[in-house]
């Protein structure tokens, strides 16, 4: 099996460099997929990554919203998604009519979605938000009223620390995360008591409640490589593991939940990647009408935090 996905490996290096490609994976994506990656990291951050570089191909190992923003940053560039079903449940969860349809029972909220929505949900939106800046960036606002879509645990974590605000929160979660329970936390804190419990701020209160730290997935690796971390509990998706088992040899890395893994995020494979790259597509273009009020949203983030 490792013969056989090295070969693959050394495939897809030789097509990157006949397209004049980059590869990008998220966190959660398979540990091969992670593997053949030039970035590996968040969603937004790899976006950014992606538009600073000189390569005509992007090739975005996540789901299909993460391509969407990286169309959004890079337009000049082809971005591909290598799984086309490949998408998001808690993206899923809100569109752009249903928040035009709020946004009329709420004239006066200013409207924040997080990264992880549809470019079409980001267009109508005053301006967008990350697990890492939520907090800050709500806190920041002068308008008191907020309207905090789609991830309604994120939104209660950023209300349990934003005081003066009336936030009102979208319905949506994201299953993985709402699937981890306190009681997986307890049992492996009785296993392992020397452990750090890390969990993401998409998790329910009474998770974050019992956890050490509360960071997105950028925030567990660099938490990962601090010295006196030598045993985490590690409360997302489970693909990061394979992260930061590879950037920390020697320390123990115990997922909160094993069950606690995104299908889709599973999709993508070697295979799919060299189809991809062959054939340049499934191509994710986002429309230069829709592109333009989404950027927007993402551009009024990068200005307040």
């Amino acid at each position: 099996m490792e013969s056989s996905n090295a070969g693959l490996a050394d495939k897809i290096q030789s097509l990157k460099r006949e397209k004049n490609a980059i590869i990008l994976a998220h966190n959660y994506q398979l540990g091969e997929v992670q593997d053949v990656a030039d970035f590996v990291g968040d969603s937004l951050e790899l976006s950014q990554q992606a538009a600073r570089t000189q390569a005509e191909v992007i090739v975005f190992c996540g789901v299909h919203f993460m391509a969407e923003t990286a169309s959004i940053l890079s337009p000049d560039k082809i971005v591909l998604l290598p799984e086309v079903n490949a998408g998001c449940p808690m993206a899923n969860m809100i569109t752009a009519e249903k928040l035009r349809q709020k946004k009329k029972e709420l004239p006066q909220a200013t409207v924040v979605s997080y990264i992880n929505t549809t470019a079409a949900v980001k267009a109508e939106s005053d301006l967008c938000c990350t697990s890492t800046n939520a907090v800050d960036l709500v806190a920041g606002l002068e308008n008191e009223q907020i309207l905090f879509v789609p991830d309604k645990y994120l939104g209660l974590y950023v209300s349990s620390r934003v005081k003066g605000k009336k936030i009102t929160l979208w319905p949506g979660f994201c299953p993985v995360h709402a699937g981890i329970k306190p009681g997986h936390i307890l049992k492996l804190k009785k296993e392992y008591p020397l452990a750090k419990v890390v969990v993401h701020p998409e998790c329910r209160p009474e998770v974050i409640e019992i956890a050490d730290e509360v960071l997105s997935t950028g925030g567990m690796c660099r938490y990962a490589k601090l010295e006196g971390v030598t045993q985490m509990i590690v409360g997302t998706e489970i693909g990061i593991i394979h992260r930061m088992q590879k950037e920390n040899p020697g320390k123990l890395f115990i997922p909160v939940f094993k069950q606690a893994v995104c299908p889709t995020m599973k999709m993508i494979t070697l295979d799919k990647i060299i189809r991809s790259l062959e054939t340049l597509s499934p191509e994710v273009k986002v429309p230069e009408d829709i592109r333009v009020k989404a950027i927007g949203a993402v551009n009024r983030m990068l200005e307040i935090c």
